[in-house]
């Protein structure tokens, strides 16, 4: 049974990886719906994962109960230790796909919020902005 749950959370992994790399594809061509269309599926994804590693956890867990004079190491087969091992890499590479979508998020950000500014200008005040002046863009006359 761990050996069905580690496959299946390898599985959810894999795809979490692939809609990360979608989304840093999209994100590069300005395709930004397409990434919050994927949402749904990333998060019951993400979802799936958790249920599954719960279920591992609880299973090992179990298994360690059962044979408490053995270590972990004993305890686990073969297939077993390669599937977690497998877990494990994809989890790395997830790591790492989710960081270099983040720092397009960020530059993406960061591009919006300079053009906003431009738009409208404000000054800092503490934590807050507050409207310094109204913008010429935005300035109405009568």
């Amino acid at each position: 049974m761990l050996e069905n749950y580690l496959k299946k959370a390898i599985e959810d992994l894999e795809r979490l990886i692939d809609l990360t790399r979608l989304d840093i594809e999209d994100i590069k061509k300005g395709e930004h719906e397409a990434i919050f269309n994927r949402m749904g599926e990333k998060e019951s994804t993400m979802r799936s994962f958790e249920t599954h590693k719960s279920l591992i956890d609880q299973t090992i867990v179990q298994r360690a109960q059962s044979h408490s004079d053995s270590d972990l190491q004993n305890v686990l087969c073969g297939e077993s230790k390669e599937l977690l091992e497998q877990m494990r890499n994809r989890l790395e590479i997830l790591h790492e796909e989710n960081r270099r979508f983040a720092r397009l998020v960020i530059a993406v950000g960061e591009f919006y919020d300079s053009l906003f500014s431009a738009m409208v200008p404000t000054e800092s005040d503490g934590y807050r902005k507050k409207s310094a002046k109204a913008a010429s863009l935005l300035e109405v006359r009568v």
